[in-house]
């Protein structure tokens, strides 16, 4: 008798695992994938979104007519993509420091 119930809790414990292993984990992965894949990665634009952030922050010195505008134009994408982080002394906020992360890694 010890043996039959034995059998019937082993043979069940399999049956189980079967049924786990057979449901397919790959096509939800896949489909997982596909969301990630199409999803559209958005630009951060400079003008319309780094440097009025920089205009908040560094107006008038680094904008035309400023004292240090013809060393570091803060106008120009080129200006801010050659500093990189070294914005940051200026720049505190962790989420305009994202933003101009994102601008860099573009």
């Amino acid at each position: 008798m010890r043996r039959i119930v034995l059998l019937l809790i082993l043979s069940m414990s399999a049956c189980s695992c079967n049924r786990t292993t057979h449901i397919s984990v790959t096509p939800t992965v896949k489909a997982e994938a596909l969301n990630v894949a199409s999803t559209p990665i958005t630009k951060v634009d400079f003008e319309t979104q780094i440097e009025p952030l920089l205009k908040s922050k560094c107006l008038p010195c680094h904008f035309s007519g400023g004292k240090v505008y013809d060393k570091l134009p803060f106008d120009r994408a080129e200006t801010v993509k050659t500093l990189g982080t070294k914005l940051f002394t200026r720049i505190h906020d962790e989420n305009e420091r994202k933003l101009i992360r994102e601008f860099l890694a573009q």
